[in-house]
């Protein structure tokens, strides 16, 4: 795999994926299995591209204690980038992002320690330190993890108790010897090739446009999947005496090293939101050495619509429907020639 100037040897490593079906954590076992690793890639469900060659996969549930634990027998490092609750209306079922989010990092902790897996790398978000207050450049000084009532949202909320169990849990002794290490990456949103979620919620094959209240001026970060994949890499490599274990209870910021204007840059899908917030990536270049390299959205977006069949719209919407999302702050999707019907849950 391409990582820049860096390289670093997975051969002969016995690695596990959580989320390994959803399209980060298959780009990024792909990846793995690509640098020689031996790779299991495990999630709720079953993934929708090939199983790739030096790699296995496993339809496990990570709230499932005694699979996880059955299946993590000489595995060597865990990237868990399994979380529920992100976006859609999966948002609104609180007792299970809170049960994937906290409880399956859990297992994966005590997994880690009773199977003497020696490194965890934790897939975390930037929203662990973002709650609609304007960033700029923070840093993972000046930026924290805040504390869990400020979160407006229980995804961020839940990811935040998951970073920290996992932050806590480096230096833990693990069962028979040696100490267990981890980190965390938080990373900004991401887009690539064949990412569906961000491409898909504003619906960019109907030629919609949207409009939001707030600064038009807004910055804020993205991370294409393999600058993201390449980050993660890295981090279980900061993980090893080989590197000082340089990585070992740190938390980082990761993205494509530059902020960007929403309107701007998303113009190839002509979306905007209204808070700026934007992170350096400074500890990441200097404890890591990662160097992300330069990609356009566009690429992905004409990607994208190549292989999306374009869907029937929807009824008109009705008028006082539409008034009512304006009062609310929403940003309101609109087709060139006719107004389509919207969930509310597909742009928040």
């Amino acid at each position: 795999m391409n990582t820049g100037n860096q390289n670093p040897n997975m051969h002969d490593n016995s690695v596990l994926v959580t989320g390994g079906a959803g399209y980060f954590g298959h780009r990024l076992g792909k990846a793995l299995a690509r640098a020689g690793a031996s790779v299991i890639l495990l999630d709720i469900v079953t993934p929708r591209w090939d199983i790739p060659d030096g790699a296995a996969f496993h339809q496990i549930d990570i709230r499932d204690y005694d699979s996880l634990y059955s299946v993590c027998n000489e595995v060597d490092c865990i990237f868990h980038t399994a979380s529920y609750g992100m976006s859609g209306p999966e948002q609104l079922n609180k007792e299970q992002v809170e049960s994937v989010n906290v409880g399956g990092t859990s297992n994966v902790i005590n997994v880690c320690l009773k199977r003497r897996v020696s490194r965890l790398v934790y897939t975390s978000t930037v929203n662990v330190a973002f709650v609609g207050l304007p960033i700029e450049e923070g840093d993972e000084d000046s930026a924290p993890c805040l504390p869990l009532g400020l979160h407006t949202d229980h995804y961020s909320r839940t990811k935040a108790i998951a970073e920290r169990m996992v932050l806590e849990a480096n230096g833990c002794p693990l069962k028979g010897g040696s100490l267990l290490q981890t980190c965390v990456l938080r990373p900004s949103g991401i887009y690539g090739p064949e990412e569906r979620r961000h491409l898909h919620r504003v619906n960019i094959e109907r030629r919609l446009f949207c409009f939001s209240f707030g600064n038009r001026e807004a910055r804020m970060n993205w991370v294409h999947v393999d600058n993201l994949v390449m980050a993660h890499v890295l981090a279980a490599e900061g993980l090893t005496l080989s590197k000082d274990y340089v990585a070992s209870g740190q938390a980082y910021f990761i993205n494509d090293g530059e902020s960007v204007n929403l309107f701007e840059w998303l113009t190839p899908l002509v979306w905007n939101i209204a808070v700026t917030h934007t992170f350096k990536i400074e500890k990441a270049r200097r404890d890591l050495g990662f160097s992300p390299r330069r990609y356009n959205l566009a690429d992905s977006v004409d990607q994208y619509l190549k292989t999306r069949s374009v869907q029937p719209t929807k009824p008109l919407l009705a008028t006082h429907r539409l008034l009512m999302l304006v009062v609310l702050g929403v940003p309101v999707i609109f087709q060139y020639q006719e107004i389509t019907e919207i969930s509310i849950c597909d742009i928040l």
